[in-house]
């Protein structure tokens, strides 16, 4: 199995002391698919995440997890005042939510059922106000919506705000570059929903430090990782992670932040992802710098790993991957390999060793944007 990650920017937030998230507290926000996670210490944790981008990768054991910049736009500007009723969508449907107790699975269940097509991914934009539904097909879904959550028809509809300028022509700049690493309806693409198409444009990874740690069973148990990243632009505050899993039974049991403070952290089980919304506390200036670090514990997948890998979609400075490995649970032989693109060919591809403590690992200087890994085997030694 293999895990694979990613990461984004946002809006600003006056907090930056680190926080955790429990199992206990994750399953319980899940399951209410409310906009915001249980309170620990005075806080709270909001649960939804990337990470791999202009500086964040993807990582991807075989438990795979990916990391990916991205940049969730969508809301108001900070220092400026949000047009009138522009969060009475949102703030209407969340209320809605909680009083039927319905998750954002559950919801997009019942829309499919009804022959309308909307994420769980776009479902947590809009109760967020992270985007609004304009398109006829999305405002279809939301006469349904009212409906499934019992509300007399127009309750939802007649408080979306005005329409958001249109008239794409090409992707934007991040989405392109995310496009050519990732392809076309990505895991990643499908886990943000709108968000993807501003994916990173704040801020870009200098240097990425994922270590991954194995358990007895030759399964992924834990990802920690720490990312240094600069501002291309003045206002970023925040950043996406994502990331995915191979097999479904390795599920996220506990989220540690112990660098910036968590914002989201929302498990989607259909596309076997994670995405973390991770805020740096503080608003940054162009080219200032931040670091980001946090740690998933991870359940048994079915199967041992056999590989994890990171793709960024611009050149990093640094990548560095250690895999620890479980004394009972030796590989009979490492390799690092690249690939141009999510799921082509694995090349130059290289054998590397182990050490003392069990593990291995690869280092990367000026890595172009594609995908680094690094894979095990279990077999036989030749």
């Amino acid at each position: 199995m293999s895990s694979r990650m990613e990461a984004g920017v946002g809006l600003p937030d006056a907090e930056g002391a680190p926080s955790a998230t429990s199992a206990r507290d994750l399953r319980r926000a899940l399951k209410a698919g409310a906009a915001e996670g249980p309170r620990r210490g005075g806080r709270s944790a909001a649960g939804t995440p990337s990470h791999g981008g202009s500086a964040p990768g993807g990582a991807s054991p075989h438990s795979r997890s990916s990391p990916a910049e991205a940049s969730p736009n969508g809301g108001p500007v900070p220092g400026e005042a949000p047009p009138p009723g522009a969060d009475a969508f949102p703030a209407a449907l969340r209320e809605a939510l909680g009083r039927r107790g319905l998750s954002l699975e559950r919801v997009s269940e019942r829309l499919r059922a009804r022959g309308i097509g909307v994420s769980q991914a776009t479902l947590s934009s809009w109760q967020r106000g992270r985007s609004q539904p304009e398109r006829a097909r999305s405002l279809r879904a939301v006469e349904v919506l009212e409906e499934i959550l019992d509300l007399p028809g127009g309750a939802l509809r007649s408080l979306l705000g005005p329409r958001r300028p249109r008239g794409r022509v090409a992707p934007a700049r991040g989405e392109s570059a995310a496009l050519q690493v990732l392809g076309k309806d990505s895991v990643v693409e499908k886990a943000l929903g709108e968000r993807f198409r501003h994916f990173n444009q704040g801020t870009g990874s200098l240097l990425i430090h994922d270590v991954v740690t194995l358990g007895a069973s030759g399964t992924l148990s834990n990802i920690t990782t720490t990312n240094v990243l600069r501002a291309s632009r003045a206002g970023a505050d925040r950043a996406l992670f994502v990331l995915s899993f191979d097999d479904e039974q390795a599920e996220p049991l506990d989220i540690r932040v112990t660098s910036g403070r968590l914002g989201e952290a929302t498990y989607l089980k259909g596309l076997k992802s994670l995405v973390l919304e991770i805020h740096f506390g503080r608003e940054l200036a162009k080219l200032d710098t931040t670091v980001v670090s946090y740690a998933v514990d991870v359940s048994p997948s079915r199967e041992p790993a056999n590989h994890y890998e990171r793709w960024s979609r611009a050149n990093l400075h640094e990548y560095l991957q250690q895999v620890f490995f479980h004394p009972d649970a030796l590989p009979s032989g490492c390799r690092r390999y690249f690939r141009d693109q999510v799921g082509s060919p694995p090349r130059a591809q290289r054998r590397i060793s182990m050490n003392d403590s069990h593990s291995t690992h690869v280092l990367a200087s000026r890595c172009k944007p594609g995908v680094h890994g690094v894979a095990w085997d279990f077999g036989t030694a030749e």
